[in-house]
């Protein structure tokens, strides 16, 4: 709606010209587009984008983050899976736990993955960063991060956001965000 405003005030503003009228600078309309959600240009944007806080987990241990606020799950429990609306874009949440460390968890899902043309560009601080080609959707890339509660001996949550490559920035963002937002119960078993 801002834009079809702007772009019908420009139009009164031109006409306004071309009919003699010489009110120039009292005849423009301006309007500032407020912060969108939806991707600008060829990729997702991390300034474009606005959060919300999604629980999710166990009654005996519920597990909290921030997630895009247009992304809509599609998976609950101890699993849950938030997409974008077009589909090209997830986080998902693995709030199970496990007594293997962030390191060792990166290291299984690098030897796991079974991806077409798999690249792995970085493998650090129990986070790996991937890029590979799906049959369907083309170029993907993922990032999976372990956040432990107790110094890297055990795992408590896994975070994965995918998307494709161009949206690197955004994808990083996203999963900082969830990590640095994640809120675990302090009863929650390893």
């Amino acid at each position: 709606m801002t834009v079809g405003v702007a772009v019908f005030g420009s139009v009164l503003a031109i006409n306004s010209i071309r009919n003699g009228d010489d009110k120039r600078a009292t005849d423009v309309v301006t309007s500032q587009t407020p912060p969108s959600t939806t991707p600008r240009g060829d990729g997702l944007q991390a300034d474009s984008l606005q959060y919300t806080a999604q629980t999710f987990g166990t009654d005996r241990a519920p597990v909290s983050a921030e997630v895009p606020s247009t992304w809509k799950g599609t998976q609950d429990g101890q699993r849950p899976r938030f997409l974008d609306p077009t589909g090209v874009w997830q986080i998902r949440f693995d709030t199970r736990g496990s007594s293997k460390s962030p390191e060792r968890q990166v290291s299984e899902r690098e030897r796991s993955i079974q991806e077409q043309q798999l690249k792995v560009l970085s493998r650090d601080n129990g986070t790996l960063i991937y890029t590979y080609v799906d049959s369907t959707r083309g170029p993907r890339m993922g990032l999976s991060r372990w956040v432990s509660t107790d110094n890297g001996d055990s795992t408590a949550v896994e975070i994965t956001v995918g998307g494709r490559p161009q949206d690197d920035a955004a994808l990083r963002a996203v999963l900082d965000h969830a990590t640095q937002t994640l809120q675990l119960p302090d009863n929650r078993p390893n």
